[in-house]
């Protein structure tokens, strides 16, 4: 078959630098789903991405669809004639819906019986007849939140469009999208290089726009100069770029042809918080920050122009006089705020609405306070420290810095609290209740740190269940699963044994308001467990090794994950399968039973069921002081033990026999050695 390359380009006003890798994304996600939904075959695909245009590069595109076969099943046969043998209605339907007649049809004859069918033959459509509305369905997808229109277009679209290139090898599909007829001829750099350029092949497109057109089509290329000029330049001041990828992805996204300008400030402001300095850059100017090598500041940043410049330093001096009154605004923030011990303003936290059921701040406040109390008595911690950290936790909230910058909540805290001469630990437990931020990233390092983390987020888990703002789908805004997950892993990560079912109760029960506690207790427990869950997926365990240790219900997430891990490393056990299989077949036979009676040796008669017995009891007492240790890998493995001696009672003893009182006792022995096991887990649901 005929293959050539496709070129899908649409340009327009500046799109929005933030979405612009998504938008890229999700433009080359759609046309790619919709070449594979027609079965049109491609080799590769590669999306194109700058300030004023999305582009789609499709390798080897095959020239049509295959030609295929289609079998259509009519009428069983019983139902495609009357009773004089003529076709029926359905049978005649049948044929007049596949474009033929009665006589044409065949017979499809299968075990499940005999139907009227239709082998039709047909023609695979031209690509150049499918592409265009496979592109308008994927632009119609785009996950754009708000959709503009402009001038008299009735389209709509993230900004205004100018122009759409769309090429087939070396021909134009002409069409229409988002009102524009499409062409060959795509637009360089606003300022370098305004004209038009013409694009003979798909293939020739990113070097057509970089030697014409003054513009670096590929993103990912960009962000990769990006950062090398960067770290260039800071080098060229004796510092190291602190470039973090969401700010490297946004100047990459506003940059067509990146140049690197390096300015300075004064280095009086090199006093502030570093995080203030590096927000204030980051976030309002769109500067990468310099450190030296022991990573404190330097009193200088890099920009990034979108032009080539006669004079760059204009364009220094003009960034220099910009960021000076933002430093100067932070700096007075930084003298403002310590005028005011956080404590004075816990006060306060009580004009701010948490929630409209739930309180206000200050009402957040005490019942972490006392969720703080409640957890750091379990873990044998500091509880003065505890409370005290809970205590000024969202007081920075109050603050003029984080009113103007909202990520440093917690940061500031730190600072604030450092400077009153307030504990180390609570201190750095105010900043640390937030973490971990993020997915993967650090949880909280200090003990103090570590409770009001879990306080916080436990709090706000229970509180939201309790309001019935329970999350669905996708939704969930008050980031519910990001904090079990969190409170999780602050658990488990830092080995601290804490019985999470306990605490969701105890916080559950500080709350005024009306609802139902225990089946909001059961749907946040479910609802952690469900984390719980996620996250031993992703740390690689299997869903049925998961199921085995979640069906004894331990409360205690840390011993959780220790009883995982037991039951991971027993089924590389050559004894697992069988004993796996063991275990259900006793658990099948035990719910089929009424409740056994305690099995003597006196009551049982074949050897191998007193063999059994015997070394069941000789296991009971090896377990009992490695369970007292929560070693279930030890644990496991001794039981492991006991296959030959499992085997042997299945294979010579019935334990349905006739003798009432000889049953009871071997279903007690059954229970007996199930409960030796479901000290660990229910490793009956483990698949082979």
């Amino acid at each position: 078959m005929i293959t050539q390359h496709l070129l899908f380009e649409l340009g327009s006003e500046e799109l929005p630098p933030k979405t612009l890798l998504k938008l890229s994304n999700a433009l080359l996600d759609g046309i790619v789903q919709g070449l594979n939904a027609a079965e049109l075959g491609f080799t590769a695909s590669k999306a194109y991405a700058t300030p004023r245009r999305l582009a789609v590069f499709i390798e080897n595109l095959a020239s049509s669809q295959p030609d295929k076969t289609v079998e259509k099943r009519g009428p069983a046969i019983q139902a495609a004639f009357d009773k004089d043998g003529n076709p029926s209605k359905a049978a005649l339907g049948f044929a007049s819906s596949c474009g033929t007649t009665f006589e044409q049809l065949e017979r499809l004859k299968t075990d499940k019986g005999e139907w009227l069918s239709y082998t039709q033959a047909v023609k695979g459509q031209n690509t150049e007849e499918l592409i265009a509305d496979i592109i308008r369905t994927s632009i119609t997808n785009l996950p754009i939140a708000k959709r503009m229109r402009w001038g008299s277009f009735t389209t709509e679209f993230v900004r205004p469009v100018h122009w759409a290139v769309l090429l087939y090898g070396d021909k134009v599909i002409e069409t229409e999208i988002l009102g524009l007829h499409t062409g060959r001829e795509t637009q360089g750099h606003r300022f370098h290089a305004p004209q038009k350029i013409a694009i003979d092949k798909p293939e020739n497109y990113a070097d057509l726009l970089f030697t014409q057109g003054k513009v670096i089509a590929d993103i990912e290329q960009r962000k990769a100069i990006i950062k090398d000029a960067a770290h260039k330049a800071a080098a060229n001041v004796g510092g190291i770029a602190h470039i973090e990828d969401d700010l490297l992805e946004e100047i990459a996204a506003l940059n067509e042809q990146p140049v690197p300008i390096t300015g300075g400030f004064d280095t009086r402001f090199l006093a502030l918080p570093a995080e203030v300095l590096i927000t204030t850059m980051q976030t309002n100017q769109k500067y990468f920050p310099v450190k030296n090598a022991e990573g404190g500041l330097l009193a200088h940043f890099i920009t990034f122009s979108n032009i080539e410049s006669t004079r760059p330093e204009s364009i220094q001096q003009g960034n220099e006089r910009v960021v000076t009154p933002r430093l100067s605004d932070a700096e007075f923030f930084w003298n403002q705020d310590r005028k005011q011990p956080l404590e004075e303003r816990v006060l306060d936290l009580a004009n701010i609405v948490f929630q409209e059921k739930l309180g206000t701040v200050a009402d957040k406040t005490h019942r972490v306070m006392k969720l703080a109390e409640f957890i750091a008595q379990r873990l044998n911690a500091n509880v003065e420290l505890a409370k005290r950290a809970a205590l000024l936790a969202k007081a920075d909230l109050l603050t003029s810095m984080v009113g103007e910058f909202g990520n440093l909540q917690g940061i500031m805290g730190r600072y604030y609290a450092l400077a009153e001469g307030e504990p180390s630990e609570v201190a750095y437990a105010i900043e640390e209740q937030y973490f971990p931020k993020q997915s993967g990233s650090i949880t909280a390092s200090s003990q103090t740190g570590q409770i009001l983390a879990i306080a916080e987020k436990i709090d706000t888990l229970t509180g939201i269940f309790s309001a019935g703002l329970i999350p669905t789908g996708d939704k969930d805004p008050y980031a519910l699963r990001r904090a079990a997950l969190g409170a999780l892993r602050t658990l488990i990560e830092n080995n601290l044994t804490l019985n999470i079912v306990e605490l969701i109760e105890f916080s559950l029960s500080l709350f005024s308001h009306s609802f139902d506690i225990a089946a909001t207790q059961t749907a946040v427990t479910d609802f952690v467990f469900d984390r719980l869950k996620g996250y031993c997926l992703d740390k690689g365990y299997s869903a049925d090794e998961f199921d085995a240790v979640i069906t004894v219900k331990p409360a205690d997430p840390l011993d959780f994950m220790q009883r995982l891990a037991a039951v991971k490393t027993f089924r590389q056990l050559p004894e697992a399968e069988s004993l796996a299989a063991a275990n259900k077949r006793i658990r099948n036979i035990l719910k089929k039973s009424e409740s056994p009676a305690a099995a003597t040796v006196g009551a049982l008669v074949e050897n191998a069921e007193l063999q059994l017995l015997n070394s069941a009891n000789l296991a009971a007492v090896a377990i009992a002081p490695l369970l007292a240790k929560h070693d279930y890998t030890a644990t496991l493995t001794r039981l492991a033990a006991l296959r030959h001696d499992v085997d042997a009672f299945f294979d010579s003893v019935m334990v349905m026999c006739d003798d009432l009182s000889l049953r009871a006792n071997r279903l007690a022995l059954l229970n007996m050695l199930s409960e030796q096991f479901l000290t660990c887990a229910d490793i009956s649901k483990l698949q082979s």
